[in-house]
Formats: C-alpha cells, structure tokens, sequence
C-alpha cells in the first residue's frame, strides 16, 4: 500500500483515543480492535468498559474497528497496531482465517495478545493469546434454543444480520441443534440495514406462515424484527428471542413482543482484557494465574461490577462472560444499564 494510499485508510477508519493517562507510557498503552460496523450499538458497552478500565488502571486504551465491518481493514488495523508497538492488543476473533495472519505479526513481536467477544477458546489459544473472554457462541444459541422448546416452539428463523462473521452462525446452529431443526434451512443473511431486515423477515414469514420463533443475533437485526412484528401484527403470535440488549429491546421484553435477551455481558470483555494486562504490566509478572487473582480482590473491580451487577465465571485460563437471560422477571434489575453497562 502506497504512503497516499495509507494515509487515506487511516483516516477513513474508526480510532478513538479512549483516555490519555498522564502517565501512560509507565502505565501502558493499549488497543481494542474490533470487527463491528460503526452502525452496532452494542459496542457502546464495550467502548465504555473500555473507558473505566482506562480510568481505574491509569492506562491509555485506543479502540478501532472497520465503519463497515469489513475484515480485510480489521486485519489491516491488526497489522498497523503491531506496527505500533502497544503494550498489549486486544482482538474479536470475527474470522480465524481472514485475521490469523495480522495476529502472527503482533505475537511475533511479543506483544501480550489477549481475544474477546467473538471466537473460541481454543481458536484464542490457537493464535498465541493470553486468554479469552467472551461468550460461547454455539452454547448461547443452544440455551436460547432450550428456552424456546421449553415454550412449545418447534420452527424458527435465524436473523442473521452479520453473516460476515463466520462465528454468528454457531449461535443460529446452537438454536437450531436445541429444537432439532436445520438452521441452514432456517437462516436469512440481511446485512445491517433495518429496513432490509424488516423486508426480508416479513418475506421469510409470508412464505413459511408455520413458523413458530425469530431468533435475532443482535439490537440491530431485532430492531428489524421489531418492525415487522409491529407491521405483521404478530406480537403475542411469534416466539421472538434475541442475544443482547439495548433500549429497544428493554421495552420489546417489557411489553411482551420479546421472550427474552442472552445478556452476554459485553462491559466484562471490554474491562476484562485491559485490566489484566495492565496488572500484569505493572507488577512485571505475565503470570495468567497471578494476574487474575490480583483481578479478582482490586478493589476498584470489585466497586465496578458490584455497581453494575455484573459476575465474570473465571476458568484456569478463560474468563466467561456470559450467556445470561433476561426477562421480564429481571428486566429492572439490568435495565438501568441496559445499554450503556450491561
């Protein structure tokens, strides 16, 4: 790539400087870079945590991501924080394929590596990380799926509305597998546009009337769906569940037209990651064992997730995130954060 070249890439994607520590270079300089489109809400949560652990850590933390989730400029980005020399990278697996290349550049200066959001332990693992915190994709699905059986739902569609993610379609597979259905013959690829969503769902019903659930990998495909339940008149008539929360989704749960969200919680993957290198940085020790006890009695991340209601499963080289589900018996408790922290 020419420097002109460059220099327009750069500027084309989204950087955000989360906070500049004045002692940051003792502190440690860090990045989150993840795959999601500018249009996804859902990483609000994530920025934020990012933001209190830059806070709490006294660190600085840059996030960046593709505006159109395009993972070529992920892998891209990748490469360029490599470049960089941070003093820790943090990563969604989005393609293991697609990104393993620019991840061998960062572990192939030793630059600690830590994954989180989308992926697997094992593909985590596999590129030389730390750990990874996330939720299992195929698990989530899986649960959500139970849930729906356990309602009477026998057919369902799988609203997939980031299908560049190899990983999204663990979570429709997951769902499917739980009812004993096919998810490739239950599945729609909408893109991030609502208004597509909406046309290609209420398509998809038209032309399977039998169909019992919708399941929706996100606030973006379920603010679609929303509207084609509003449109189709199907509320009280339709299973719908969806992962994570956001302000409409809240009130989808609230009013009825939604089952139930998989909290995943998204501010641990974000907080998580920064806080144990930035711990590992500061007492010199890369111990994974020694850093997350450090983790788990700091008082500052015990103030944090008490004032959020959040609860990380720790493992001797994982840290879970999730799933979780929300319903209208516990809508109040998550709903105050819903968004912003949760």
């Amino acid at each position: 790539m020419k420097a002109t070249q460059c220099g327009r890439f750069l500027g084309a994607l989204a950087i955000t400087t989360l906070l500049a520590a004045g002692s940051a270079h003792a502190a440690g300089r860090y990045v989150f870079i993840s795959h999601a489109p500018d249009s996804d809400s859902w990483w609000s949560t994530v920025r934020n945590a990012l933001k209190g652990a830059a806070t709490d850590f006294d660190v600085t933390v840059d996030y960046r991501n593709p505006p159109n989730g395009d993972l070529a400029d992920m892998a891209r980005l990748v490469e360029q924080a490599a470049a960089q020399n941070y003093d820790g990278v943090v990563v969604s697996i989005a393609d293991f394929n697609v990104l393993q290349g620019a991840i061998k550049k960062v572990t192939d200066k030793h630059i600690p590596l830590i994954t989180a959001n989308s992926g697997t332990a094992e593909q985590s693992e596999k590129l030389g990380a730390i750990m990874h915190v996330g939720q299992e994709e195929y698990s989530a699905g899986y649960g959500a799926g139970q849930r729906a059986k356990a309602a009477g739902v026998s057919s369902f569609v799988c609203v997939n509305h980031y299908a560049t993610n190899p990983a999204s379609f663990e979570r429709c597979r997951g769902f499917g597998d739980a009812l004993g259905v096919d998810f490739r013959k239950s599945t729609i690829d909408t893109g991030v546009d609502p208004a597509q969503i909406e046309s290609m769902t209420s398509a998809y019903l038209r032309r399977n009337p039998d169909t019992q659930a919708v399941f929706a990998l996100g606030p973006i495909s379920a603010q679609g769906v929303l509207q084609t339940i509003k449109k189709m008149d199907l509320k009280g008539k339709i299973y719908f569940a969806t992962m994570d929360l956001s302000n409409e989704i809240s009130r989808g749960i609230k009013d009825g037209t939604i089952a139930f969200a998989v909290d995943q919680q998204p501010y641990l993957q974000g907080y998580i990651p920064i806080a144990i290198m930035a711990i590992m940085k500061q007492t010199g020790n890369p111990d994974l064992e020694a850093a997350t006890t450090a983790f788990k009695i700091d008082s500052k991340v015990a103030k944090r997730l008490e004032a959020y209601g959040l609860t990380p499963n720790y493992g001797p080289r994982n840290i879970s995130s999730g799933p979780g589900f929300v319903t209208r018996d516990n809508i109040a408790k998550v709903e105050r954060y819903a968004g912003q922290y949760r």
